[in-house]
């Protein structure tokens, strides 16, 4: 249990910390992984915070920067909620594939099974999800629900690309 936030720029050399930690942001910009925030408590987003908080956050932030929500609910040791995502107006698909990809090194780290999320957002369509590797689940509950499974079997990805402050 993490007693106070902390901030990572190295996967790899804090998994001890990271695996201990239920709840985290990370944040990517200008095309790499910049940081993990580790929190104490749980990223809490409703519906409503979303439709509202998104797209505004989306139209004022000309950054390149995608930040990732996640958190690891109590009595489910082996799943990942993706929580929440936002990027600003500027970002690229590369910012976006790497702050996927830090997720996933977490889940690796976590060894976690499977990483779920409900999707809300129109653009992200049933494509899309499937390219980054995400199936439909649970489609008897209201949204679009979708899974990315492990089971042990994580995807060999090159070296996360760290950010670059000279890049910014």
């Amino acid at each position: 249990m993490l007693l106070w936030p902390q901030t990572i720029t190295q996967l790899d050399a804090n998994a001890t910390l990271i695996r201990r930690a239920r709840y985290g942001v990370i944040e990517s910009t200008a095309g790499g992984f910049r940081r993990l925030r580790l929190r104490v408590t749980p990223t809490i987003v409703t519906i409503d915070s979303a439709r509202l908080w998104g797209p505004l956050i989306h139209r004022l932030d000309p950054r390149d920067r995608c930040r990732l929500y996640y958190n690891q609910p109590l009595g489910h040791d082996r799943f990942l909620a993706l929580k929440y995502g936002v990027s600003g107006r500027g970002c690229a698909l590369e910012t976006i594939q790497s702050a996927l990809e830090a997720l996933e090194a977490i889940a690796a780290i976590k060894q976690i099974d499977a990483i779920v999320c409900q999707v809300w957002n129109a653009r992200l369509t049933e494509r899309v999800m499937n390219r980054f590797g995400w199936e439909r689940h649970t489609a008897d509950q209201r949204g679009r629900h979708y899974i990315k499974r492990f089971y042990g079997d994580y995807p060999q990805s090159p070296a996360l690309k760290l950010f670059d402050a000279a890049d910014a």
